[in-house]
């Protein structure tokens, strides 16, 4: 029987990555959707006969819904429309929505599948609680797809995590690893993307240059494993093939290593296990004889300071940080700040007595983290500086 599967945020590198994944696999795609990419979800639906499309720029939707009309695919506006358009529970759900868009729909979907897949790091970070309550709530299980968490995932299995010492995320290090901080003040966009071992997308490739994807990665792991701060740690693995180590009480230390490429996770959460090496110990030896981790310093990545920020209990702390990055980021990436300017503000802004005073209150529902949102993002536009040095 085939396995029935919804993926949103189908057009971006995960969604993208997800469907050449199950392509001539035991799968139909029930629903895709996207933000306003309508001419590929067009290709994407035609491709897998998927007979339900959600767009969410409402000028894309009435440009291209007769040409969805004509094909037959049924075209709707907006992420709203999900439960309507799903009257049973599916296999799988993928959400890869980058942003903190991507928790209302996480939400919306739990009730609507068996297994849901999540690459949504801001979902994770700012509503956990939410999640893990809904999850229980109707017995969906859960499993983390960026390679860090789903490695942890993988390896922690029936553990008790009790006996876990220490659990350690890896990092790349990004394009400015080997390079002084003074010669990247000014550094454009076209170099910060150019990350050396994985392919991302523009604002997760700016994240893991600044080192702020990995806080990020931090945070959902202690949300996901239900984790104290020091149980938690950071190095940086510049060839991005070990993705976690966790250590033991016992002496023992399992990590798990695999090529820097997304389908992998994603082919193992979805139990496709038809690839295969011939000689898998030939194929990987370089990698292993290669292994190499060196401790981060806070001088060469400035955010990594946040970390020991962290409130131990969940609060507006995350909502707040994810708010005050996304938004630095997008100027960056636009030209209206240099890259200086991103961690400068960030530090000094997430220090400041108007937002320390949230960090003992936890929000309670979705519309909590939106006002907090709103609110972080206008003090942010009054209290914005530009840096030289």
């Amino acid at each position: 029987m085939r396995k029935k599967i919804v993926i949103l945020g189908s057009t971006g590198s995960i969604g993208s990555t997800t469907l050449s994944v199950i392509k001539k696999k035991n799968f139909k795609v029930q629903l895709l959707s996207t933000n306003k990419n309508a001419k590929k979800i067009y290709k994407q639906a035609l491709s897998f006969n998927v007979a339900n499309v959600i767009i969410e720029d409402k000028n894309k939707y009435q440009k291209y819904y007769k040409l969805f009309k004509n094909k037959n695919i049924k075209l709707h506006l907006g992420l709203k429309n999900l439960k309507k358009i799903l009257n049973k529970k599916v296999n799988y759900c993928i959400n890869s929505i980058s942003g903190i868009e991507g928790l209302s729909p996480t939400l919306d979907i739990i009730s609507k599948t068996e297994n849901l897949l999540l690459a949504n790091k801001e979902s994770i970070i700012c509503g956990w609680n939410l999640i893990e309550n809904k999850l229980k709530k109707y017995k969906t299980n859960f499993i983390p797809i960026d390679s860090e968490h789903f490695s942890i995932w993988k390896m922690l299995n029936s553990d008790d995590i009790n006996d876990v010492q220490k659990i350690v995320l890896t990092a790349s290090g990004g394009p400015f690893l080997n390079q002084l901080n003074r010669n990247i003040a000014n550094v454009k966009p076209r170099m910060a993307l150019k990350h050396p071992t994985w392919k991302m997308g523009k604002k997760i490739s700016i994240d893991s240059s600044t080192m702020m994807n990995k806080v990020f990665e931090y945070l959902e792991a202690k949300k996901i494993f239900n984790l104290q701060n020091k149980k938690l740690s950071i190095l940086i693995h510049p060839t991005s093939y070990v993705h976690a180590l966790i250590f033991y009480k016992g002496g023992t230390i399992k990590f798990l290593a695999h090529e820097s490429k997304m389908s992998i996770p994603i082919s193992n959460a979805l139990n496709i296990y038809d690839r295969y090496y011939k000689n898998p110990i030939k194929n990987h030896l370089s990698q292993l004889n290669k292994l190499k981790f060196i401790e981060p310093t806070k001088r060469k990545f400035p955010l990594l300071s946040i970390l020991s920020m962290i409130p131990e209990r969940s609060s507006y702390f995350e909502t707040i940080l994810i708010t005050l990055n996304d938004n630095l980021v997008y100027k960056y990436l636009n030209n209206k700040i240099n890259y200086l300017s991103i961690y400068k503000n960030l530090l000094n802004l997430i220090k400041s007595p108007y937002f320390i005073k949230f960090y003992k209150l936890k929000p309670k529902n979705i519309y909590d983290i939106k006002k907090m949102i709103k609110l972080t993002n206008n003090y942010l536009e009054m209290n914005i500086k530009y840096y030289e040095k």
